[in-house]
């Protein structure tokens, strides 16, 4: 076994996931893609091996707990562990109908985001802890939004989005307490406004600008910050 670290990044097949997969694979990671697309998980691993970067693909659907045990196997099998893991699979939900209108919240609709958004991110960091307990620079990230700050509240009126990646952001703040006393660190990134089919490439930012925060974080020296919330800037208010 050599000492490369490996990074797993849930929904890596396109977009921000995807960049984020790339920026870690050139700084030297091996990267296990996470998708639940086995054609686009097929085609972002060819893509990244084209590039030069030691890449492999892993099926994962972050809101099954059957595919989610089956993806941490698969990390164990191929790469024997864990250093950092990308939480960034994440729905903005349906819109249409005032499906996200606080006053005609569909619960449905509610259900689903927080399934991807924030039972999958737990669902997840559970499962791969194991692996990434073993590293000795273990360092987890969340992708949120500044939609999710309750003091900034910016973008479009999405109450079931916005509200998610609150959650989402105390749920990271849960974690860096627990983790406190060892070497896990756990931290939250806004990516910012990116160009993506999440938006109908609606975006401002790249996705390699977008992808630089979370990978400044997942690369942090042992007294980097926990707990936290950040982007280019710096911290983002909770």
């Amino acid at each position: 076994m050599n000492d490369m670290k490996t990074a797993l990044v849930t929904g890596a097949n396109k977009g921000i996931g995807f960049a984020i997969a790339q920026g870690l694979g050139a700084l030297g990671f091996r990267v296990a893609i996470g998708a639940r697309d086995d054609i686009r998980r097929k085609e972002a691993v060819e893509q990244l091996r084209a590039d030069g970067i030691d890449a492999f693909g892993v099926a994962l659907d972050v809101t099954s707990d059957e595919s989610v045990a089956a993806a941490a196997e698969t990390v164990e099998q191929t790469a024997a562990g864990l250093d950092v893991l990308v939480n960034n699979a994440g729905i903005a939900g349906r819109i249409d109908d005032g499906a996200q209108d606080p006053t005609t919240l569909d619960l449905d609709v509610l259900r689903e985001v927080l399934e991807t958004n924030v039972f999958g991110v737990v669902r997840v960091t559970n499962a791969m802890l194991p692996l990434l307990r073993r590293s000795a620079t273990p360092r987890i990230v969340n992708l949120s939004s500044t939609m999710g700050s309750l003091t900034l509240q910016t973008g479009p009126i999405l109450a079931a989005y916005a509200p998610s990646k609150s959650m989402l952001n105390s749920i990271t703040a849960v974690y860096a307490r627990q983790f406190a006393d060892t070497n896990v660190i756990v931290n939250a990134a806004c990516p910012g406004y990116v160009a993506t089919d999440f938006n109908g490439f609606n975006g401002l930012r790249t996705p390699q600008e977008g992808a630089a925060i979370a990978i400044r974080l997942a690369t942090l020296s042992d007294d980097g910050p926990r707990g936290g919330f950040f982007n280019d800037e710096g911290t983002v208010p909770w």
